[in-house]
C-alpha cells in the first residue's frame, strides 16, 4: 500500500528526537490546500505535515482548530523516534510515481471530471515510529502524500501496521500504546472553517484506518484539497463512491 521510501530513493529524514520537526521545506511547485497556494511545508514527527510553520503538540485535538496554521494529519500522535523509527519525506518528478499516482487516484475523482495527471509529488512516511514513554515494541507505519498538477492537488493517507494509538502524556497505556486520547486524522484548513475528521478520529477506531478507505483499498484515504471535496466511501461496501462536495468540510 505505501509507496517507496527510505534513503534507496533519495528521501531525507527527520532528526532522532521527541516532537522533532523537518526544516522549512521549500516546494519545486505551488499546492493549492482549501484555496490557498503554499510553496513551503514541515514534516512533524508527530504525524503531522504542517503550512506555514512547525506543529510539535503531541496531544491530538479535533478540527477544526481556530487560529491553528493548516495542516494534514495522517495520524497525529505523540511519536518518540528515540525509542525507535525514521519520519522520512522527499520530493519527486519521478515518471514511474507520478503513473502510479495517477492510476491509484483516479477512483477519487467524480465520473466526468479529468483524471488525475500529477506532475509533481511530495512524500512523507512515518516508518516503524514508535510512542513516547513506549515499554513496548509497538510501532507504527504510515504515509502522506501530496500529488499536483500544479492546479489539481490531492492528498492520499496510506496506513501500513499500525499498533499503537496513544502515548504516556496522553494518558496512553505504556505497555500498549493504547487508551487515553487516541491519534487524530484529517485536514484542519486553518481557517477555523472548512476541515475534515476522518472517521475514527480520536477513538479506538483509528487504529483500524489500516483496513478501511474511502476508496474501497483497504489503508488507502485520498482527498481533493485545491478545493472543499472529498471522496466519501463506504467501508461495509468497499468500491462505493459517493462525491458530496459540501457537508464533510464543515
Amino acid at each position: 500500500i505505501l509507496y517507496p521510501f527510505g534513503p534507496g530513493v533519495g528521501d531525507e529524514a527527520t532528526h532522532h528526537e521527541d516532537d522533532g520537526t523537518s526544516p522549512e521545506i521549500f516546494l519545486q511547485e505551488n499546492f493549492s490546500f482549501f484555496g490557498h497556494a503554499y510553496r513551503s511545508l514541515y514534516v512533524n514527527n508527530n504525524g503531522v505535515v504542517s503550512f506555514g510553520t512547525m506543529v510539535p503538540e503531541f496531544t491530538p485535538q479535533p478540527f477544526p482548530l481556530p487560529g491553528h496554521c493548516p495542516f494534514v494529519a495522517p495520524y497525529w500522535a505523540d511519536v518518540d523516534t528515540r525509542l525507535g523509527g525514521d519520519v522520512f519525506y522527499r520530493q519527486s518528478q519521478d515518471p514511474q510515481l507520478l503513473a502510479r499516482l495517477a492510476q491509484d487516484l483516479a477512483p477519487a475523482v467524480p465520473p466526468g471530471d479529468p483524471p488525475p495527471q500529477p506532475t509533481w509529488a511530495f512524500v512523507a512516511t512515518w516508518d516503524r515510529v514508535a510512542y513516547f514513554g513506549a515499554a513496548s515494541d509497538k510501532v507504527n507505519t504510515f504515509q502522506a502524500v501530496l500529488a499536483s498538477n500544479g492546479v489539481t492537488c490531492f492528498v492520499l493517507l496510506n496506513y501500513g501496521d499500525l499498533q499503537w494509538t496513544t502515548g504516556i502524556a496522553n494518558q496512553g497505556d505504556p505497555h500498549t500504546g493504547l487508551g487515553g486520547i487516541p491519534a487524530q486524522a484529517g485536514f484542519n484548513s486553518g481557517d477555523d472553517v472548512h476541515y475534515y475528521n476522518v472517521p475514527g478520529s480520536r477513538t479506538p477506531a483509528v487504529q483500524s484506518l489500516s483496513h478501511r478507505s474511502n476508496l474501497g483499498v483497504p489503508g488507502r484515504w485520498a482527498f481533493r484539497v485545491d478545493h472543499f471535496e472529498t471522496t466519501e466511501g463506504h467501508p461495509e461496501t468497499p468500491g462505493t463512491l459517493s462525491k458530496t462536495p459540501e457537508a464533510p468540510w464543515s
